[in-house]
């Protein structure tokens, strides 16, 4: 079983899905000559994507936490061709059979940020084409200005927030919104960074010797741990720029382990610090691989 213990909390990473996005709007300003030796573009120019959420037991509260849900299947044909959508390769569904869970055994959903990729596997529908919620017990968490932004986007973030993601979070009578650097419980907290969207918040999970904090899209692959490769995608990135020395510093210095939840083949990442200042990829690995 690929899952860590870190105090009372059991973290199993899970695969919803693969997909792909354009390099140019992934890595922004770097040119494709240098991004695409870190990760190949396709004839498309797009890069194979992980949708890698995670989950996490408590034994001291009993709650079943699931960070993110992938992008869903609510996309019709044109979309799923769109983003090379691939479901064989896992979904989420499967994802959580295979550590003896169903959707209604979670308890509390927590978003880092509720673009489509991040949010869509909130809700499905059904054989009438009705929208159902695909966790009928959970609670939604979602930062308090995050929830500002998504449900009054500005006209470049508006594609990203999808109204079949977004209503029935809203309508459902369990959304909780979150202060910035909210604690869940003991070992469970969060990182609350702006420059891709307002109000990302950051899952970090600690105990007296690991922590492990669940990057998102303030580091969606392994090829964005250099500080200039920021995301074209990303509202503020200036801001992003400032973030990410703040974090490669902690993470350094305190020797964090890194959850990625775009990159396809890298799950676990530790960060090194040359001798000029500048941080690269340290080690590769499975979070079952931590001591």
């Amino acid at each position: 079983m690929n899952s860590l213990k870190i105090g009372q909390l059991e973290l199993f990473p899970i695969e919803t899905g693969r997909f792909r996005l354009d390099g140019g709007a992934m890595f922004g300003v770097v040119p494709k000559t240098l991004w695409s030796q870190q990760i190949p573009a396709d004839d498309k120019n797009r890069i194979p994507m992980a949708m890698r959420c995670m989950v996490v037991k408590s034994e001291a509260t009993g709650k079943v936490y699931l960070i993110d849900n992938g992008c869903g299947n609510k996309f019709d044909e044109k979309m799923q061709e769109i983003y090379s959508l691939d479901y064989e390769h896992s979904n989420l569904i499967d994802s959580l059979d295979a550590i003896d869970l169903k959707p209604e055994d979670i308890t509390d959903m927590v978003f880092t940020h509720l673009h489509f990729d991040h949010s869509g596997g909130t809700t499905d529908y059904d054989e009438n084409g009705e929208l159902y919620e695909v966790f009928p017990n959970a609670k939604y968490y979602v930062n308090r200005r995050h929830w500002q932004t998504a449900t009054h986007p500005n006209d470049r973030e508006i594609a990203s927030f999808f109204p079949e993601n977004i209503n029935p979070i809203k309508e459902s009578g369990k959304l909780i919104l979150t202060e910035d650097n909210h604690s869940f419980e003991e070992g469970f907290d969060t990182l609350v960074v702006d420059g891709h969207t307002e109000g990302q918040q950051l899952p970090r999970f600690s105990d007296d010797k690991i922590s492990i904090v669940y990057a998102a899209d303030l580091f969606p692959t392994f090829a964005h741990i250099p500080l200039p490769w920021v995301m074209g995608y990303d509202m503020k990135p200036l801001q992003t720029l400032e973030e990410k020395k703040v974090f490669l510093k902690r993470a350094t210095e305190s020797n964090w382990y890194i959850f990625l939840e775009h990159d396809a083949d890298h799950e676990i990442v530790t960060i090194k610090k040359n001798v000029k200042g500048k941080y690269s990829l340290d080690r590769s690995l499975k979070i079952s691989d931590i001591e």
